[in-house]
C-alpha cells in the first residue's frame, strides 16, 4: 500500500534534482549547436538549428528563435568605416540570419541611380543604349530617404527625381578628350529638354514638374548632389564629337535592377577560433594538435 509520504514525493519529483543527472547540454551536443568544426574533407555541424526540439537538454532549453532573445544577445561591433567599404562583427546571430542581412544589402536597400536618359545629340562611337547603360551604373551621391519612389503614373518633380545635364564636345585639332562624370551637371530646376507637342500654339513644356528648385530645399541647400565619384570614365570622344543628353535618376532597389544595390559586394565570413587539442596516443606521449572552430555566433561581414 502507498503511503500519503511517498505519494507526495512521486508528486514532487523531478529527475533534474538527481545529483547524477548532467543541467543543460552534454559538451559534445554543446559544441555541435554552436560550433562549426573544419575537418580535413569538409566542415561539420554546419545545419542552422533554430526551431524547437532540435536539441532536447535536462533545463528543456527552448530552441525557438525569440526577439527578446534576440535582442539580448545580438550585438554589433563596427571594425572599420571608410568612404567606400564597412567592415563589422555580428556577435549572437546564426549563419542563416548573417546571410538574410547580406541579401537584403544587396537587394532591398535603396539608393538613387539614373533611369530615364534622353540623348539629344551623340557623335561618339559609343551607341544611344550602351551610353545609356553606362550612365544609368553611375553611382549617386544622394541620399534615398529624402525621395519618393516614382511609379509609371507619377509625374516627375523635385520630390522624385533628380536630374543631370552632360554637355560636351571636344573641339577639332585637339587630342581626343575623357568625358568623365566630373562633367556631369545637376539641374535643381528639373529638366531644360523641351517636349515635342502637337499643339504648336501652347506653352512647350519639359520632361519634368518642377514646383521649386531642390537647391533651395534645406537638405539640398549646402549640399549639392553629384555622383560619388568624379573621375569615372563615361566616353572619349575623337576631334569635332559631341555628346549633349539629360539623365534622370530616381529611387529604387537592387531587386529591380542592380544599378539600385548600394553595395558592390556584400559577404560574411565566420569567426574563426583556434582551439589545441591533446591526442593521448599512449601513456608515455602526447602531441598537440591544432582544431580550427567556427562559433556560429561571431559573424564578421564585409
Amino acid at each position: 500500500m502507498v503511503t500519503k509520504a511517498e505519494k507526495q514525493f512521486a508528486k514532487n519529483f523531478n529527475i533534474d534534482d538527481l545529483p547524477d543527472v548532467p543541467a543543460g547540454l552534454p559538451p559534445h551536443l554543446k559544441a555541435q549547436q554552436t560550433r562549426v568544426v573544419s575537418k580535413n574533407n569538409a566542415p561539420a555541424h554546419t545545419a542552422s538549428a533554430i526551431y524547437s526540439g532540435t536539441y532536447v537538454s535536462s533545463t528543456e532549453e527552448d530552441d525557438n528563435v525569440k526577439l527578446g532573445n534576440f535582442y539580448d544577445n545580438f550585438k554589433v561591433d563596427v571594425v572599420s568605416l571608410t568612404k567606400t567599404d564597412m567592415e563589422f562583427d555580428m556577435i549572437g546571430i546564426d549563419a542563416a540570419f548573417a546571410n538574410a542581412f547580406r541579401r537584403i544589402l544587396i537587394a532591398e536597400v535603396p539608393s538613387m541611380a539614373i533611369e530615364k536618359v534622353l540623348i539629344a545629340y551623340n557623335t561618339s562611337v559609343i551607341i544611344d543604349e550602351v551610353l545609356a547603360h553606362r550612365m544609368g551604373l553611375i553611382p549617386i551621391a544622394a541620399d534615398p530617404r529624402l525621395f519618393e519612389y516614382l511609379s509609371e503614373h507619377d509625374q516627375a518633380n523635385e520630390k522624385n527625381t533628380i536630374v543631370f545635364k552632360l554637355h560636351v564636345k571636344c573641339p577639332k585639332n585637339r587630342p581626343r578628350l575623357k568625358v568623365l562624370t566630373s562633367d556631369l551637371k545637376w539641374l535643381p530646376n528639373g529638366s531644360e529638354l523641351l517636349r515635342e507637342s502637337e499643339n504648336k500654339t501652347s506653352k512647350p513644356k519639359t520632361y519634368t514638374s518642377f514646383s521649386c528648385s531642390q537647391d533651395s530645399l534645406p537638405e539640398f541647400a549646402n549640399n549639392p548632389i553629384t555622383p560619388c565619384d568624379l573621375d569615372i570614365l563615361i566616353a572619349k570622344l575623337a576631334p569635332g564629337q559631341e555628346i549633349e543628353l539629360e539623365a534622370h535618376a530616381v529611387k529604387g532597389i537592387g531587386k529591380t535592377h542592380a544599378k539600385w544595390s548600394p553595395v558592390g559586394t556584400a559577404w560574411y565570413r565566420m569567426h574563426p577560433e583556434v582551439r589545441s587539442i591533446y591526442i593521448n596516443l599512449s601513456y608515455a606521449l602526447w602531441e598537440t594538435a591544432l582544431c580550427f572552430v567556427f562559433p556560429h555566433p561571431n559573424i564578421y561581414v564585409s
